[in-house]
């Protein structure tokens, strides 16, 4: 069994809870964008995001992958956005464990911040399809690792 670490080193322990999802089965690029969104916000707010993504009611602007992403009028400021909803729904489970994390610690959970959201690609699962003339097509699926640390201002 693997030990995982955190990608972000210097925090005050004493002030900060981190939780991670390792090999979500969610597509990294959604997760990518998910957590660019609610970096730097409230949890209350990263949490109201993450529910509206949900409901189809909010579009997460597609920055980075925006390639043939169709164009979203509830957007301000960034025309191409998605409702990544699995992703959306792993990514919330992550924070509310960060948030329990830091009830257990003693953290004040009304004054908490998200300061560290990232995701990064995990291992492939690689299977193949059989085809016709004893050909065969890669079938790939790849995993993703979410961290997110919860600071208390």
């Amino acid at each position: 069994m693997p030990t995982w670490g955190y990608s972000v080193k210097e925090l005050d322990p004493e002030r900060t809870a981190k939780a991670s999802g390792r090999n979500l089965r969610i597509h990294f690029k959604h997760a990518v964008e998910i957590c660019r969104e609610i970096r730097g916000k409230h949890i209350d707010e990263a949490e109201r995001i993450l529910k509206e993504v949900i409901a189809l009611r909010r579009p997460v602007p597609f920055r980075r992958f925006h390639g043939k992403v169709a164009h979203k009028r509830q957007l301000s400021g960034w025309p191409a956005g998605r409702y990544p909803v699995k992703a959306a729904k792993a990514i919330l489970e992550v924070l509310e464990n960060a948030r329990a994390n830091a009830e257990y610690k003693g953290l004040d959970t009304s004054r908490l911040w998200v300061v560290h959201a990232c995701a990064q690609k995990a291992m492939k699962i690689k299977k193949y399809i059989p085809r016709a003339f004893g050909r065969a097509t890669p079938f790939f699926k790849q995993l993703t690792h979410v961290e997110i640390v919860l600071e208390e201002r």
